[in-house]
């Protein structure tokens, strides 16, 4: 994968929301959601964010696509900074970069027929082309994704999760993207379903040469697609690396906590389960140091103080822990 073009360079990135207070509104302080998070994307590849709800993966995926705005930091896609772009400019750059949004049942429109949810996208990045391309871009995308032409003049709420997020992936393909922004995008459905639309995406990425940002908590399924995995706490990425890496040999303590609470398919498996002791930490007030050292049981005290630099403990696996000097 090292060797493919970096398509999306992240760096420094930061996002914080006030918090008002008081008669006038005034902002006391701010919620930490994104803090210093840096990782590439290389063309063609899937990278995963995973970590506990709230832990900022979701925003760092908005931001990226600025439907969140950046307090600092660097977007580079494509060699352009998509921090910098004025919004024309960047209403242009989107029909490359697309989000499928987790819950497809709140994502669509539900007074817009499947039609007329998929053509909003087409008359929004391509007014010049001719009603015969439109329909024939129509007729391809519900194609690849699974959907029959017959049922483009249904409505949302006549099809089933797993058919409403094949419209949703549709959708979000139609202008035939670089880059997607993956956001928990089988959570909401069931277990049986989520292998399919797994798979769907597997194979779109290799027909359509898309790359991924796929954000999920769910550890099992971030193995099964990913090339590349950052686990984020506190909004901060703690450790990275090649999937296999990752799960084989995690460095950090909460990587290890985190795939230690994985439920073994054999019942007769042993497994150490290690359990953290108390709760994770406000953004609005992190921890000084380490924004783990409250919960970790490896805690030293250089932890409660300096906030650790992400080192490369083998290539291409960094983790940020003073365990690791």
């Amino acid at each position: 994968m090292s060797e493919q073009k970096i398509l999306l360079d992240v760096k420094n990135l930061q996002t914080y929301f006030p918090i008002k207070g008081g008669l006038v509104r005034k902002t006391v302080g701010h919620v930490h959601a994104v803090e210093d998070v840096s990782f590439q994307i290389h063309e063609q590849e899937t990278f995963s964010l995973v970590g506990e709800s709230g832990c900022g993966k979701s925003t760092t995926g908005r931001t990226i696509l600025r439907l969140i705005e950046p307090t600092s930091g660097t977007v580079i896609f494509d060699g352009e900074d998509l921090c910098k772009l004025d919004k024309e400019t960047l209403r242009r750059k989107r029909k490359d970069m697309q989000l499928v949004f987790q819950d497809p049942y709140s994502s669509l429109n539900p007074r817009m027929t499947v039609r007329k949810l998929l053509e909003e996208p087409l008359e929004t990045h391509f007014k010049d082309h001719s009603p015969q391309e439109k329909e024939a871009t129509l007729q391809w995308i519900t194609q690849a994704v699974g959907i029959n032409p017959e049922h483009l003049e249904r409505y949302p709420h006549q099809f089933s999760g797993g058919q409403r997020q094949r419209i949703s992936i549709a959708r979000a393909l139609i202008t035939k993207p670089r880059f997607v922004v993956a956001d928990e995008p089988v959570s909401a459905l069931d277990v049986s379903i989520q292998a399919q639309i797994l798979n769907l995406l597997m194979e779109l990425q290799k027909d359509l040469k898309l790359s991924y940002l796929f954000i999920s908590h769910d550890l099992n399924v971030v193995r099964h697609i990913s090339n590349r995995v950052g686990v984020m706490y506190l909004g901060r990425i703690v450790e990275m690396g090649n999937t296999e890496d990752v799960y084989q040999n995690p460095m950090h303590p909460y990587t290890q906590a985190l795939l230690s609470a994985i439920p073994k398919m054999d019942p007769l498996e042993e497994t150490h389960r290690i359990r953290l002791e108390g709760d994770v930490p406000s953004p609005a007030n992190p921890p000084k140091g380490c924004a783990f050292h409250d919960r970790c049981r490896k805690c030293m005290e250089i932890c409660r103080t300096e906030v650790p630099e992400t080192k490369e403990v083998s290539p291409g696996h960094c983790v940020a822990c003073h365990l690791f000097k």
